[in-house]
């Protein structure tokens, strides 16, 4: 009797998990086929409904399928800009530009187009490291913001973006300005004005511009060139009036002008 019972009870038991196992086989189909059965619009709700909740990865998965699955349909272009700003979202700048760039590229005619070529020099901005370090995506920064500024003139962002240039290039000019500062340390003086003349043409409207020019003219009086040294602060006070370095500029025009009294021989010639 005991062993017949428990032939019932382990029969009963199979029974159930089978019951079970089908039925969770059958649910998961089920589930599988209304997936596959969501449009391009509902998986773009079910994306950003993710993207909301910062849920970056499952958003990342709802973008990518009607990225390849509906490349023709009306929200492609969102579900491309929205899987950019989930790489952006997730701090993965450099995914994030070539997804912006995708966009701009497959999609020219869509209105996110303007603010895809800002995000990308956003992404290269936040990028872009002290002035110590390599440059590189300093300088691709800079070159995305202006390509916004002019194809885009009238968008509300360009006031951003320009003020992100001229931030930029003060970090250009910092790193050359602290090159030329290092040769001046080392008395490798037409080395430091090599420098303080690339800020002066390429910087010269940064702060940096103005001590490129005081910097230069000390260079030129250390190699006894006071000639050169004096035309160097002429153009300095022609240029910056009301430069907060105009007093040093002052004091070291007057000390070439005893100079050069004193010392005739040492106008020299610039080289």
């Amino acid at each position: 009797m005991n062993d017949k019972l428990i032939s019932f009870k382990n029969r009963y038991l199979i029974i159930v998990l089978a019951s079970v196992l089908i039925s969770i086989i059958f649910s998961s189909c089920s589930s599988s086929d209304l997936t596959k059965s969501l449009s391009a619009e509902d998986r773009f709700e079910i994306g950003k409904t993710k993207f909301d909740d910062e849920d970056y990865l499952e958003a990342i998965n709802e973008f990518e399928i009607i990225k390849i699955q509906f490349p023709g349909s009306a929200v492609a272009d969102d579900a491309q800009y929205y899987l950019a700003e989930c790489r952006s979202k997730k701090e993965e700048y450099l995914l994030a530009a070539v997804e912006y760039q995708e966009l701009k590229n497959n999609m020219p005619a869509s209105p996110l187009v303007p603010m895809a070529q800002y995000k990308i020099g956003l992404c290269y901005y936040t990028l872009s490291p002290k002035s110590s370090l390599d440059q590189q995506y300093t300088r691709r920064a800079i070159d995305e913001f202006q390509a916004f500024i002019e194809y885009y003139p009238k968008d509300e962002m360009v006031t951003d973006a320009s003020a992100k240039i001229k931030e930029l290039n003060e970090r250009l000019a910092k790193k050359l300005y602290d090159s030329a500062e290092l040769y001046v340390k080392l008395e490798y003086y037409k080395a430091a004005t090599i420098y303080y003349n690339s800020i002066i043409e390429k910087y010269h409207d940064t702060k940096y511009g103005e001590l490129a020019y005081i910097g230069k003219a000390k260079s030129f009086i250390s190699r006894n060139k006071l000639g050169d040294a004096k035309k160097e602060i002429d153009k300095f006070m022609e240029k910056y009036p009301n430069s907060g370095l105009i007093k040093e500029a002052e004091t070291l025009q007057r000390e070439i002008d005893e100079r050069l009294r004193n010392e005739p021989s040492a106008i020299g010639v610039k080289n």
